[in-house]
């Protein structure tokens, strides 16, 4: 298991000068098991604990994304958690995507619809 999210969560907590120990009280959590998941020993917690997490070490919306993403990247298969419920809630999503796969849309594929729903194109679900 790569330990991407636990080195992460280690450098964004010793850059704001926060304690192992400190970090697991906040999480109400074993400082020995805090310590494994920046060890990678243990998979990263579950959505509720790294919403937490950042909270704690004042992660912006960027260092956010990338924290869910590295909980993601550290299993098989996974998403992350910050979206799988997004992603089961929405029908049409699952279908798109699907169709994404399957005429295996690129980087630029992608662009041009986030930029379209940036833009407000999109009509974020007011038709």
């Amino acid at each position: 298991m790569e330990n991407k999210f636990g080195e992460f969560v280690k450098a964004k907590r010793l850059e704001r000068d926060i304690s192992l120990r400190k970090l697991a009280e906040e999480l109400e959590i074993v400082p020995a098991y805090m310590s494994d998941i920046e060890k990678g020993r243990r998979y990263p917690p579950d959505k509720e604990k790294i919403y937490k997490i950042a909270e704690v070490l004042h992660l912006d919306k960027e260092e956010t994304d990338t924290l869910f993403d590295l909980a993601a990247y550290s299993r098989a298969n996974g998403v992350s958690p910050d979206l799988s419920d997004y992603v089961m809630g929405v029908d049409n999503l699952r279908t798109a995507l699907r169709k994404a796969r399957d005429i295996k849309a690129g980087e630029e594929d992608w662009q041009r619809i986030i930029d379209m729903l940036e833009s407000g194109n999109g009509n974020g679900g007011n038709e």
